[in-house]
């Protein structure tokens, strides 16, 4: 675990338990809107305790986890390092990254002073209350008895979020990992050094230090996390680009795939982007990033076809305009705000159908199907792919009987292994190696 001051934590726990105790008599004496930082989660007989509890259902070492194993708690320290340091410079930060706005907005807990406690401190990081909610309104409420029986309207009227619906999750965490209009990551950044912004719920849940249970609540819950994660970060995205579309700095090309650009040249006649030809788009313009569609379709066409349909289409519009030279930007907001209305439709049905065996090994099929059409898409496209598949066949294997595994596991293993230089990237040898994953998932019978 990371070393904490242990005075600071002692005090921060007393003043957040007196804090709690205040505003635990009733909702019209809470504060909802304060944020008290973790400190109030840290007594080993709240969240801090070193090893798990079997008293109830809470683990009680959530904090612990946190701390000690979660790359959020250094959120903030990173932005003291070298690199961070030097993409200041290259973007002429006035202020240094750790004290500046447009770096706080995700690595930090960045709310405004009035709503901080004495006991905040922006230097914990992505901590609790980042996910969970202002804490100062339901810190005292859910250590008593009748606090599960409560609604999440209940709950989320103190000021909890209600994190088991996994379209809120999803939208929490997207507003780092996609962005908002008050978190952003921009061309200008990647170009100074951060890193491009990709996402895959399930996938980034699973390599995670764990310090929630919800897997065995839902049947087939992986593929169900998998599937509203697609949706709501295409919903989320496609908000983005309507967003940017609209704004002064517009063309964005963070919005765009960068390796239509940042690639390796070859002579022309090895070029397998000139091979493909450009379709609907102006040839020297480059491709828009539709990543975060090309795997999703597959889930959206199994669950609501009529509404999976209406996307298909608006996504085939919204990419011939991204493609044109000076494509007119409000007819490219309009469309994206379309599509993201659709996304969001098909998100919502995506949370509330049931998952089972059948359906996971369907779409697992689909995608590893779609070799050409989505590696053409681009090395963006190629990594949501393999991230997907990757995830899927986790929770598929989970469940499955019988599977000789290890062929499969080699075969997404050679799919990461084909994203590893991504300048480098070969959509031919892409598809090679997703047609190879495709036949194994073929012969696959489902049986239990």
């Amino acid at each position: 675990m990371r070393m904490v001051d242990k005075r600071r934590v002692v005090w921060r726990w007393a003043a957040c338990l007196t804090l709690a105790i205040s505003v635990s008599a009733s909702a019209q004496n809470t504060v909802v809107g304060k944020y008290n930082g973790p400190g109030g989660c840290a007594s080993s007989s709240c969240h801090g305790s070193i090893q798990p509890k079997q008293i109830t259902h809470v683990a009680q070492n959530e904090y612990s986890i946190w701390a000690g194993q979660d790359k959020h708690a250094r959120a903030y320290q990173v932005l003291s390092n070298d690199v961070s340091v030097r993409i200041g410079k290259i973007l002429n930060l006035k202020s240094p990254p750790n004290q500046n706005q447009k770096c706080l907005a995700c690595h930090a807990l960045q709310v405004p002073p009035e709503m901080r406690a004495q006991t905040f401190d922006i230097s914990d990081g992505v901590s609790c209350e980042h996910c969970h909610g202002p804490a100062a309104g339901w810190l005292g409420p859910h250590t008593v008895k009748d606090w599960e029986t409560r609604t999440a309207d209940q709950k989320s009227q103190l000021g909890m979020r209600d994190l088991s619906d996994l379209t809120v999750r999803s939208h929490t965490c997207l507003h780092c990992h996609v962005g908002t209009e008050e978190q952003s990551v921009d061309h200008q950044m990647i170009a100074a050094g951060h890193p491009d912004l990709t996402f895959e719920l399930n996938l980034f849940s699973a390599v995670m230090p764990r310090h929630w249970k919800d897997s065995d609540i839902t049947p087939w819950f992986g593929t169900k996390e998998w599937a509203v994660g697609q949706g709501m970060q295409l919903r989320d995205s496609l908000q983005r680009l309507a967003r940017r579309a609209r704004s002064s700095t517009w063309p964005e090309y963070a919005e765009l795939d960068c390796f239509a650009c940042h690639h390796s040249l070859t002579a022309t006649k090895d070029s397998w982007r000139q091979e493909a030809g450009y379709a609907a788009r102006t040839p020297g313009v480059p491709a828009w990033n539709a990543a975060r569609f090309v795997v999703f379709r597959y889930a959206a066409a199994e669950t609501d076809a009529s509404t999976a349909a209406k996307l298909e289409s608006e996504m085939a519009t919204l990419s011939g305009l991204m493609g044109q030279l000076s494509g007119d930007r409000e007819q490219i907001a309009a469309s994206a705000d379309r599509s993201a209305a659709l996304a969001h439709s098909l998100a919502d049905a995506l949370n509330s159908r049931t998952y089972d065996q059948a359906f996971t090994l369907q779409v697992l099929r689909k995608i590893a199907g779609d070799s050409r059409a989505i590696s053409q898409q681009g090395q963006r496209a190629a990594g949501q792919a393999a991230m997907s598949l990757d995830s899927l066949f986790g929770v598929y294997k989970q469940h499955a009987k019988n599977l000789d595994e290890a062929e499969i596991k080699v075969a997404i293993s050679g799919l990461f292994q084909q994203l590893d230089d991504p300048s480098a990237y070969n959509a031919p040898r892409f598809a090679a190696q997703m047609q190879k994953l495709s036949a194994l998932l073929s012969a696959e019978k489902g049986s239990r």
